[in-house]
This record gives structure tokens, C-alpha cells and sequence, in this order.
């Protein structure tokens, strides 16, 4: 069963940081891209980051670029994002979401939220000012 599990959430004041890690089971793991994805009350759901599986591709949205990393390690099967310089509209719902297929390739995907929909429960991040 393919499981993704997400930690590190919490309440954080503006310009403060956090790091999201997400454990992640039932398949191979080093095989797939990855990605977070965040949903807030009354906003599009948007793919924030996404890594390719060898690691040496990443993808940011243009609102979090310079401020999120986006890191994984193949051999502990894990998915990290670091936060910074966080803002209010960075308060959301953050989720670790898997790719559907192995070997996808993330530059190419032109919708990714269509690539990225196998997710797990999520992690809160809240901002305040």
C-alpha cells in the first residue's frame, strides 16, 4: 500500500521558518518525482515545488521561489521542503504527493497538479503577522 506521511506543520510568525518532511512507503521510492503540494481555504490548490527522481531537477512556483527548497534522500525514502521568510499567504494545507509514473520527466508536465494527485493527509502551516 502506498503511503505518504507528512510532519513538521505548525504555527509560525512572518519571516520565520520551517522544515515539512514526508515519509513515504509501498513503493520505490528513488523510481518517482516528487512533489509538495499546498491547498489554502478559497484558493487554487498549487503544486509549490517538485524534484525530479535523480534528484538534480527541481521545480518551484513563482511565489515561493528563492523562499522554499525542495530536497529528498532516496536512501532514507523521504521528501523534505524547507520554508523560508514565510508570509501570511503561505498559510496552507502542505501536502507530499507522489508522482503517477516512474520516471516522469517534471520539466515536461503541463499540468502537474494531473501528475502529482496521489497525496498524502497533509501537514497545516499557519502564518501569522
Amino acid at each position: 500500500e502506498v503511503q505518504l506521511v507528512e510532519s513538521g506543520g505548525g504555527l509560525v510568525q512572518s519571516g520565520e521558518s520551517l522544515r515539512l518532511s514526508c515519509e513515504a512507503s509501498g513503493f520505490n521510492f528513488p523510481n518517482y518525482a516528487m512533489a509538495w503540494v499546498r491547498q489554502a481555504p478559497g484558493k487554487e490548490v498549487e503544486v509549490v515545488a517538485s524534484i525530479h527522481h535523480t534528484v538534480d531537477k527541481t521545480r518551484y512556483a513563482d511565489d515561493v521561489k528563492g523562499r522554499f527548497t525542495i530536497v529528498r534522500d532516496n536512501a532514507k525514502n523521504t521528501l523534505y521542503l524547507h520554508l523560508a521568510s514565510l508570509n501570511v499567504e503561505d498559510t496552507a494545507r502542505y501536502h507530499c504527493a507522489k508522482d503517477r509514473s516512474a520516471y516522469g520527466v517534471i520539466g515536461d508536465y503541463r499540468n502537474p497538479l494531473q501528475n502529482f494527485a496521489f497525496r498524502g493527509p497533509g501537514t497545516q502551516v499557519t502564518v501569522s503577522s
